[in-house]
């Protein structure tokens, strides 16, 4: 019988024989593409809910805009911004994923019941490795980036973008083991659009099976990002088929997990390809 890989989270073992839809669930004022529109409480409960009426399989919930130029939220307001949500969506019977990089966010949404960290830093802030570490079976997820999002783009400069990036990855993927993180508990992000051209990430793309070498599962975010707009001339509000057509493409090349704005699109379009891929298979 064929291995059923998963990802071991703190209440769920997600299985990933077939590509799972994270949801983007964005509790801040000034996200590039849903900034300010679920700031409210009762509207990013009701979104939440929406999002697995939509079809989604994780919620990820961030408090912190992390588009270029943008500005870093203090402690106590990205606190307030994210874990009243994660208390009412760890009621909701699906892994919560929370987005960000500070370790004391880290370890309270972990208490709250939080199943995943998500970390655009990998990890790198003093204690975070720690954060996760001390939970005995939290999932991860180590994106690449350099930098900080307000200058990160002045540091888009590669020799090889996929290889840089994957040896970023397994060096940070090295540390977490040394603390004692069980290799089943991490997934890994390329980290589209984060020093990144639109020339890099189209790479990362066309090469993305290059990342699978070291056997963990991947997780893509081409949601609604400006080089889909770079490649169609669309806005963001306007970037829904490339968005999906930009997660098949993920998933086609191996991605495990994609991270979506757009969940109802993206699980339809998922279902065709899973359909035609079990055919494929037989």
């Amino acid at each position: 019988m064929a291995h059923t890989p998963i990802w071991q989270t703190a209440r769920f073992r997600i299985e990933l024989s077939r590509p799972r839809v994270m949801a983007i669930v964005n509790v801040t004022p000034d996200s590039f593409s849903d900034g300010g529109r679920y700031v409210d409480l009762d509207a990013a409960r009701a979104r939440c809910e929406q999002l697995l009426q939509e079809g989604a399989d994780i919620l990820d919930i961030g408090g912190e805009s992390t588009r270029p130029g943008s500005r870093a939220p203090g402690l106590d307001e990205e606190l307030e911004r994210v874990l009243p949500l994660v208390r009412h969506a760890v009621t909701l019977g699906v892994p919560v994923s929370v987005d960000t990089s500070r370790p004391e966010l880290m370890r309270a949404a972990l208490e709250a019941g939080a199943d995943i960290v998500n970390d655009v830093r990998a990890l790198r802030r003093p204690g975070a490795v720690e954060a996760v570490a001390e939970h005995p079976s939290a999932g991860v997820c180590l994106m690449h980036m350099r930098g900080e999002p307000g200058t990160m783009q002045a540091e888009a400069v590669y020799d090889d973008v996929v290889a840089e990036v994957a040896g970023f990855l397994r060096e940070r993927v090295a540390v977490l083991e040394a603390a004692g993180v069980a290799r089943e508990r991490i997934t890994l992000d390329p980290g589209i659009g984060f020093a990144k051209t639109p020339e890099h990430n189209l790479e990362l793309m066309a090469r993305q099976r290059e990342l699978l070498a070291d056997g963990l599962p991947l997780l893509l975010g081409w949601s609604r990002k400006s080089t889909l707009g770079t490649v169609t001339g669309r806005p963001v509000a306007e970037r829904t088929a490339a968005s999906v057509a930009a997660a098949l493409m993920a998933v086609e090349r191996g991605a495990a997990i994609v991270r979506v704005h757009d969940v109802a699109a993206t699980v339809d379009a998922l279902k065709l390809w899973s359909a035609v891929a079990a055919l494929r298979r037989v």
